[in-house]
């Protein structure tokens, strides 16, 4: 039988950006291992039903294949999620708008909605820090709906709860303190499509139209007719669409425009506050 050391040595990840971290996490998950495990006992052997599971995780992650949807789980914020081919996988830059988010409100009670919900990344986030308010999460996809309903009841979280609907269509008449979304952003003719992990993410997560903003329109037009006086939208975009951004916030009679930086120094999350003296002012 091959040690730990030997098969993490051996594996082979051209392709990868984190060769050794893709393949630490694959072999940890095969032991049903914490990864520090691997580090510990390097000169463990490896069954060879494990060692065979680890070279076939392997080979996927070679094809391409994200170690999200090879292990079907992904970490985000304090969570550990679910995820499926029919959602966008949980994104480390994704955590920056629940940072905001966060940051919008007090910890009071308030009505919070996620639009594009996915596997409930955002809503669960925020659900788990913030224990009063109510956050409902929205998708127009039944599979993703029914992947973050699974996500929320492991979780033991009460204060969210999931619905099927395109946008804010399913929610006429209905106010929120706080709208948020990562939608769609990138452009149809994008080649970064064709590259990496997104290629085995479903299109319709990822892609808005020729400019990648025709998802953040929609948001943006629909949300004052959902916010509650003084309520706030934030938004996660593209790294070069933060003055487009800002301009259709201000141009739907958000106040208070404002957009932060991701860790990259790049543009991420643009919010707004709206008020129904602001929109008169247009």
């Amino acid at each position: 039988m091959a040690t730990i050391e030997h098969l993490l040595k051996c594996a082979d990840l051209p392709d990868s950006p984190t060769p050794r971290l893709d393949a630490e996490w694959l072999l940890a998950a095969a032991l049903d291992k914490p990864a520090s495990y691997l580090r510990t006992w390097p000169e463990r052997e490896v069954p060879a039903e494990t060692a065979e599971r680890f070279a076939a995780w392997l080979a996927r992650r070679r094809a391409g294949e994200p170690v999200a949807l090879i292990l079907g789980r992904q970490g985000f914020w304090s969570l550990e999620l679910e995820v499926a081919p029919d959602t966008l996988i949980p994104r480390p830059d994704t955590e920056l708008l629940v940072e905001t988010a966060l940051q919008l409100l007090p910890a009071t009670a308030a009505g919070v909605l996620d639009l594009g919900t996915g596997s409930g990344a955002i809503a669960l986030a925020l659900a788990s820090e913030r224990p009063a308010w109510q956050v409902t999460g929205a998708d127009r996809i039944d599979a993703a709906v029914q992947l973050a309903e699974r996500n929320r009841q492991r979780l033991g979280l009460a204060n969210a709860s999931f619905r099927k609907s395109d946008w804010f269509d399913a929610f006429a008449g209905r106010r929120f303190q706080l709208v948020v979304s990562n939608p769609p952003y990138i452009a149809a003719a994008d080649p970064h499509l064709a590259q990496g992990d997104v290629r085995f993410e479903p299109a319709s997560a990822l892609v808005a139209g020729a400019d990648g903003l025709d998802d953040l329109r929609r948001i943006i037009a629909g949300a004052p007719a959902h916010l509650a006086p003084g309520g706030w939208l934030a938004l996660e975009h593209g790294y070069d669409q933060g003055e487009a951004v800002r301009g259709l916030l201000r141009q739907a009679g958000f106040a208070d425009v404002q957009t932060r930086r991701d860790l990259g120094g790049q543009e991420r999350v643009s919010y707004g506050r709206y008020s129904k003296e602001s929109g008169d002012a247009r």
